[in-house]
């Protein structure tokens, strides 16, 4: 499994765009980038990169005085994919197979990732979604429509804003009565929260809750205790995007991982290619303790 000490270079990157989203002030700028530094090198390496990327966007939102500064990103990708939605409503409504349809249009919305590519353009998504249905998947979405099927309480959680439009779409193809939508519980990175779910229309749907962390995944032990006893009551989870893979790999056979893969480290530890759309059912293992890091 990836660990913080594959992505220190990408950390390093992230901390700097995100600084520079928050204020123009350079000094601010480096005062950020040493304190990464200085907060990598006192780090449990085994620890996953979201543990570390907590910190760092805690540290960026205190000193700029900004609680989110993706926030105008994240209304931006929110539009592009509303603007979207009617066209891929079309396509679903034609197809043979709706529901490999949303799994696909949901992967390919994994794109939305600002903590991986921060210059993400519009013709980049555009492309992503258009291809999605002739791509390759890796996994099998008929195992993953029994799954869903046979399950009584299925707990979705979601990942970026923009994206959580395409969730949408593969949200309307389950039985909406026992599905629960999770959220981030503050602004972190461009991570959907409560009023991107509101954009999306998803509280129109299905309960919406937050999982009270501002982690760019979800660590269990910094969960809050209401969002602990959805997961535990879950008999089937839907992790969408590398944080959630990164955080939640291994924890329990109950969680289907969605997402593309954006980076040569996690490539590697999945097997496919960079750019590869993946759904996968964990391995059981040892829930992962990462108490004590913020």
């Amino acid at each position: 499994m990836k660990t913080f000490l594959d992505c220190i270079p990408c950390l390093i990157r992230q901390s700097l765009a995100a600084v520079r989203l928050a204020t123009p002030d350079e000094r601010v700028h480096e005062q950020i980038l040493r304190e990464a530094l200085q907060a990598a090198s006192q780090m449990d390496l085994s620890w996953p990169p979201p543990a570390m990327a907590q910190i760092v966007h805690r540290r960026i939102q205190q000193i700029c005085r900004n609680g989110d500064p993706y926030r105008a990103s994240k209304d931006h990708f929110n539009r592009l994919a509303l603007g979207l939605l009617p066209a891929f409503r079309r396509q679903l409504r034609e197809a043979a197979d709706p529901w490999n349809v949303a799994v696909r249009l949901a992967a390919a919305g994994n794109v939305m990732d600002l903590g991986v590519k921060s210059g993400l353009d519009e013709g980049e998504i555009r492309i992503a979604l258009e291809h999605c249905l002739t791509e390759p998947l890796e996994g099998d979405s008929a195992e993953f429509a029994e799954a869903v099927a046979a399950a009584e309480r299925i707990l979705y959680l979601t990942d970026n804003a923009g994206e959580i439009v395409f969730d949408r779409l593969l949200i309307e193809q389950m039985p909406r009565t026992k599905v629960t939508v999770a959220v981030r519980g503050s602004p972190v990175i461009n991570d959907a929260t409560r009023r991107d779910a509101e954009t999306a229309g998803l509280t129109e749907l299905v309960p919406v809750i937050d999982n009270g962390s501002d982690a760019p995944g979800t660590i269990l032990a910094d969960c809050s205790e209401p969002f602990q006893r959805h997961f535990a009551a879950a008999d089937l989870v839907v992790a969408k995007g590398q944080g959630n893979y990164e955080t939640l790999w291994g924890v329990s056979q109950r969680i289907y991982f969605l997402l593309r893969v954006k980076c040569p480290v996690i490539a590697r530890d999945i097997g496919c290619p960079v750019g590869r759309m993946v759904l996968r059912r964990s391995d059981s293992g040892p829930a992962a303790d990462f108490e004590g890091m913020g």
